[in-house]
């Protein structure tokens, strides 16, 4: 396998952690050409001086600290608002890692699949906004998109060998979050510190309050319908407690494939790196002699309302997804902040998605014009 050189947009965030820990552990076949980072400069710094981009994008906080450490020569200090887009464009980029979160991880995304790119998002809210766009522009630059998001990394490596024309429907699984046991009675008065505390996986806060709500599953229904040209009706959500199945494709002949492994980020992120070959990661197999049962349960929509109402907007289309997920990076954003409590993240949600008047086939301009005006829609209506 060549080296491969790699852009890690979000590189202090879980994902690009992750990332950077394959790249330690193969060094000889990843070379890190750039890094972004939002405000964590501290830990960017570290990264510099370990991995030696030649490209570094910061946020404002973190701009002038990096310039003041870092010799122009040796590494470009770049503003991470304006300019991730030109990193991920340049002509020794192989693979871009998206790990940052919300809708700004769209623009470098639309860069990446121009120029032809292979894209790695963890990144759902770009692929909701303006998936059927991504998706035809990188068709159009044989750009290849390979998901990291372990559900749709999961059906990807099913589907891997098989005709699409024999699919019949993918199922995607859901350990059910922090709340799954959590008596219903009870949502009004949980604590942000409550609701971050995932049962198996350890991730930024808003995915982790999308965990809890079940919205990102909704937008996992929506983003496998982007990548692999489902309709929602082929899309099932099925709560797996026990996070080994990470997700299934069922063909037309009955047949279900899954794919299993231990709850561990590295294995998606990496298959996407090393794709088509695999490499071993040093993590222990799943013990089969250990593992007691796998269990099975239907998703309730009147304990996570959020999941019916994102079934209704994929089922809609337009403009509503772009809707959908700038009202709720809002809502969340005024929880985490104890602006609202709990249940009022689908209040704000879906009063916002009420009000919205749908543009059916949008262009970029009108799904970022949806996404500004439910951000002030959603601000809104938490003031008030």
């Amino acid at each position: 396998m060549k080296t491969k050189n790699l852009v890690v947009l979000g590189s202090t965030g879980t994902i690009g952690i992750n990332t950077l820990k394959i790249v330690r552990q193969y060094p000889q076949q990843f070379r890190v050409v750039g890094l972004t980072a939002c405000n964590n400069f501290k830990l960017l710094e570290k990264q510099i001086r370990e991995f030696k981009p030649q490209y570094v994008a910061i946020g404002k906080q973190g701009f002038d600290y990096l310039r003041r450490r870092f010799d122009r020569a040796s590494v470009k200090i770049l503003d991470v608002d304006k300019e991730s887009g030109f990193i991920v464009s340049l002509k020794s980029v192989d693979i871009v890692v998206i790990g940052m979160r919300g809708g700004a991880a769209l623009a470098p995304f639309l860069e990446a699949v121009r120029h032809g790119k292979t894209v790695a998002p963890a990144n759902k809210e770009a692929l909701v906004m303006a998936g059927p766009l991504l998706m035809r522009l990188a068709r159009k630059h044989n750009a290849k998109i390979i998901p990291v998001d372990s559900e749709q990394s999961a059906i990807f490596q099913c589907l891997e060998g098989h005709r699409r024309e024999d699919l019949k429907r993918v199922i995607l699984t859901a350990s059910g979050g922090a709340l799954r046991k959590v008596p219903l009675t009870r949502f009004d008065r949980l604590s942000v510190n409550e609701i971050l505390r995932h049962p198996r996986w350890k991730m930024g806060e808003k995915i982790t309050v999308d965990s809890a709500t079940l919205m990102n599953k909704g937008f996992e229904v929506i983003e496998a319908m982007r990548l692999f040209d489902l309709t929602v009706d082929q899309v099932q959500v099925v709560i797996h407690p026990e996070a080994i199945i990470h997700s299934m494709v069922e063909f037309k002949d009955g047949s279900i494939i899954a794919q299993m492994g231990i709850t561990d980020m590295r294995l998606p992120i990496q298959y996407a790196l090393t794709y088509p070959h695999r490499l071993g990661t040093g993590l222990a197999s799943t013990d089969f002699y250990h593992l007691k049962q796998l269990t099975f349960g239907k998703p309730d929509f009147k304990r996570f309302p959020s999941l019916a109402l994102a079934l209704r907007v994929a089922r809609e289309g337009g403009t509503f997804p772009s809707v959908l997920n700038a009202a709720d990076e809002v809502a969340v954003d005024a929880f985490l902040n104890q602006k609202i409590n709990f249940t009022g993240i689908y209040r704000i949600v879906e009063r916002t998605v009420r009000r919205h008047r749908i543009v059916r086939d949008p262009d970029l301009k009108q799904i970022l014009e949806a996404d500004i005006w439910a951000r002030a829609q959603a601000t809104r209506l938490i003031e008030e």
